[in-house]
């Protein structure tokens, strides 16, 4: 009997969906999981029908972290590190929106790839916090993204002392972006769906790209890069549908690209 795959993942109506797999072991990661994570990124940043991409977990949490046993037990090492930083870095530089839905225990490497993530939204019930070095380890994903999402201050805090956060707490210090109720969430989930597909693709991606570019460079020195980016939109298809909008007074339609005779669901 074939074992299930430790993430799974579909793409429909523009949306792809990478759900960790492991429910019985709270999403803890491994190996397995780590490169399953990173192959349906990539399958998902590879497609040109996906606008949206949404990572969140089996069962009663998103992801409990690191799995102790694998970690005890020495299978945690460079293959599993080179597949968690392939993912991680494909959810970030994907030139699409990436959002990690929050539920249940959310912590360690749980919060280290929602933070890779463009946006997070949690549930009432999550449980947010990293808690790397009570195991003798670093928070490594953490470490490189944390501060740049909530202050230096409220990063070392998080990250040496490993007091876990509320939602609202984490809501207030700009750690995710939204909070619901879990009843809630699939209501929440198809209206950011519904925005997604409202912004044009390519400026979507130059805006992304860009914002992440001005945490490394001067922003005058980024200035003809903007240009470039603002000039590749202008001549895109995109402004073209965006004019013809104007002109008959409507909204401009992305998804699905006018003329392709693409439905949603196809």
């Amino acid at each position: 009997m074939t074992s299930p795959r430790a993430v799974t993942y579909h793409a429909k109506e523009g949306v792809a969906w990478i759900t960790l797999n492991r429910p019985a072991l709270l999403n803890a990661l491994n190996t397995e999981l780590a490169a399953d994570l990173a192959d349906s990124a990539e399958a998902a940043a590879a497609d040109p029908a996906v606008i949206l991409t949404i990572v969140r977990g089996e069962g009663r949490a998103f992801c409990s972290g690191m799995d102790r046993t694998a970690l005890a037990g020495g299978t945690i090492g460079a293959e599993f590190y080179r597949h968690w930083i392939r993912g991680l870095n494909c959810l970030e530089d994907m030139p699409k929106i990436s959002v990690a839905v929050l539920h249940g225990y959310s912590i360690g490497g749980g919060l280290q790839l929602a933070l890779a993530c463009d946006l997070r939204i949690a549930t009432t019930d999550a449980i947010l916090g990293l808690g790397a070095t009570l195991h003798g380890i670093i928070p490594d994903g953490a470490v490189l993204r944390l501060a740049r999402t909530v202050g230096i201050g409220r990063a070392k805090e998080l990250a040496l002392l490993n007091e876990n956060l509320a939602p609202d707490d984490a809501r207030a210090i700009g750690l995710v972006n939204w909070v619901c109720a879990p009843e809630a969430l699939e209501t929440t989930l198809a209206s950011l769906a519904e925005k997604a597909r409202r912004q044009a693709p390519t400026a979507t991606a130059h805006t992304k790209r860009l914002l992440h570019d001005s945490f490394h460079r001067d922003p005058r020195a980024s200035i003809e890069d903007v240009l470039r980016a603002q000039d590749d939109c202008m001549r895109s298809w995109e402004t073209d549908e965006a004019n013809r909008a104007w002109q008959e007074k409507r909204e401009a339609v992305y998804y699905p690209r006018p003329g392709t005779g693409r439905q949603h669901g196809q």
